[in-house]
């Protein structure tokens, strides 16, 4: 029998008439997918007063992380990582003294992982959506090329995120990032790697995290919701089929009781001690109970979360489709939330 599903946004439900959609994704299907181009970071970055620099850690085993990291323009962002690669937008010196200035007290930051089933995208991917913040709140970005699976699975992403995290906090001086406001973010896959940083961050004690935000977020790898069931067999943007072959292709031969809760944060046994939280989701998406879930049990945990449901949205609405009506709202309320957070205490 047919499982009925909540209707889609009209005005995102025309736009989605142009896109091709499908019910599954396979190994044949992902290499054809990793080799379309990066999003093109350059265009977003043009006439904007942002300074972008690429910098390489060490990760588990030797391994290199590339991290991204972006800064409003004039701001000392001098590190000792060993690459270490200008492409600073044009300043004049009185305006980067300015800059300087505000930035005294150190700059919030946002550190973001990026989504794509586990499997696929870079750092490029949905970064107009922190670099929104960097323009509002004058946050330093720090976005995380982690590895990605099948070739490297189990914890390696989420420890090559939380590495990053502990570079960010390690470095906070030169780059003028206030450690009090570092902020965990991530879209669907990296939403779920933010929840599992965020996790780990807690359970190691270090570094302190102000907040994390979830954007539609990928928390459970036993996929068996009711949203999940809605979202099989037909076709769709990620679909139950799809998140199966993400959490195959993560997990290898892990299950039950083995997969820990910082790779699948759904199944973390205690989701208390965590930071003020933001959560979402669309209502016609395979991700919306998990999500709802989540937060539930933050509440139930006596932990802080602003849980937003939004009515017609698709997986990943507002990234797919930024100018439609549903996004610009969901944009807006994440917006105002980040403003609250990171708003000095007085």
């Amino acid at each position: 029998m047919t499982t009925v599903r909540p209707a889609l946004d009209p005005e995102l439900r025309a736009l989605l008439a142009d896109m091709p959609l499908m019910t599954r994704l396979d190994h044949e299907l992902l290499a054809q997918f990793r080799q379309l181009p990066s999003a093109p970071v350059e265009a977003l970055l043009e006439g904007r007063r942002i300074d972008h620099r690429e910098i390489t850690v060490e990760g588990e085993g030797g391994a290199r992380i590339t991290l991204s990291v972006f800064s409003p323009s004039g701001a000392d962002t001098d590190t000792d990582t060993d690459t270490d690669t200008d492409t600073d937008t044009d300043t004049d010196a009185g305006e980067a003294g300015a800059a300087r200035d505000r930035r005294a007290a150190g700059a919030p930051c946002v550190l973001w992982m990026h989504g794509g089933g586990m499997v696929m995208g870079d750092r490029f991917s949905q970064i107009d959506i922190p670099l929104e913040w960097l323009d509002r709140f004058g946050a330093v970005v720090v976005s995380v090329e982690y590895r990605l699976a099948p070739e490297a699975g189990g914890t390696t992403p989420v420890d090559d995120c939380y590495r990053s995290l502990l570079w960010v906090e390690e470095h906070a001086e030169e780059l003028g990032v206030d450690r009090s406001r570092i902020v965990v973010a991530g879209v669907s896959a990296g939403g779920g790697l933010a929840a599992g940083v965020t996790l780990m961050a807690r359970d190691r004690g270090v570094p302190a995290v102000a907040a994390q935000m979830l954007v539609c977020p990928m928390l459970d790898h036993r996929n068996d919701t009711a949203s999940s069931r809605q979202y099989s067999g037909g076709p769709g943007v990620w679909t139950r089929e799809m998140n199966e072959f993400g959490w195959r292709s993560l997990l290898g031969g892990l299950r039950g009781a083995e997969v820990p809760g910082h790779v699948s944060p759904a199944v973390a046994e205690d989701l208390s001690g965590l930071p003020t939280t933001y959560v979402d989701a669309g209502s016609a998406e395979v991700f919306r109970d998990e999500v709802v879930t989540y937060a539930t049990r933050i509440w139930e945990s006596g932990g802080q979360a602003e849980l937003h449901v939004w009515a017609g949205g698709c997986h990943g609405f507002d990234a797919l489709y930024p100018r439609a009506h549903v996004s610009a709202e969901a944009r807006r309320t994440r917006n105002g939330w980040l403003a609250r957070v990171l708003s000095p205490v007085e």
